[in-house]
């Protein structure tokens, strides 16, 4: 591999998170960054908050070249409106309290103070509670659902059409279907296609009847 390849393959690189951090609302633009992951076999775009008042967008470029320019843009203004939206992954203190909770009860069994039992059994329950609803199916379908429609939304603000919109992240989620060999991570991306296609019917009718 050549000096010259590397250096334009980096520029690259850096002009497309640019390009990215461009299609961020203005009032998103001073506290989410948008960078290029440097992990091992990572997802092909996740957010994560990394201070209070700071949201990285991390993105696996070597995956993320390989899909047009708006597909990128749709599955992009998604994870956005899930910064929107409020439903980004936080910084868990759940593990680490269910692990002190654990370690806690197990103390107090050895040497059998019953009021630290009940409070260290209260922590691992509240803890367990809380990691249960931040992984129950239902509500993350929930929420991709709802971060999908406000990617629509987003699209529209940037100039796309209604109808180039639901295609483009139509065509962003089969391409994510087909590239997908984890099969649960596969059927999520089909449900959320088929949420699509029925809200993208709805709308098409919506339009039809406002057309004089």
């Amino acid at each position: 591999m050549t000096t010259s390849y590397v250096t334009s393959s980096a520029r690259a690189e850096m002009s497309e998170l640019r390009r990215l951090k461009g299609l961020l609302p203005p009032e998103l633009q001073s506290w989410v960054m948008v960078e290029g992951t440097t992990e091992v076999n990572p997802p092909l775009i996740r957010c994560e908050e990394i201070s209070r008042d700071e949201v990285e967008i991390q993105i696996d470029l070597a995956k993320w070249e390989n899909l047009a320019i708006d597909q990128r843009n749709l599955i992009f203004w998604h994870e956005v409106a899930r910064i929107q939206n409020d439903t980004i992954p936080r910084e868990g203190w759940e593990m680490a309290a269910l692990a002190i909770g654990l370690g806690g009860a197990v103390g107090e069994l050895w040497v059998q103070d019953g009021l630290l039992l009940i409070l260290a059994l209260g922590l691992c329950g509240i803890s367990g509670y809380r990691l249960w609803q931040k992984n129950n199916g239902e509500r993350v379908y929930k929420e991709a659902i709802e971060a999908d429609e406000k990617a629509i939304a987003l699209a529209t603000r940037f100039g796309y059409t209604l109808p180039n919109a639901y295609k483009s992240l139509g065509s962003a989620l089969k391409t994510l279907i087909e590239q997908t060999p984890n099969r649960r991570q596969r059927k999520k991306y089909e449900s959320r296609l088929q949420a699509l296609r029925r809200s993208a019917a709805k709308a098409k009718a919506s339009m039809k009847q406002e057309t004089p």
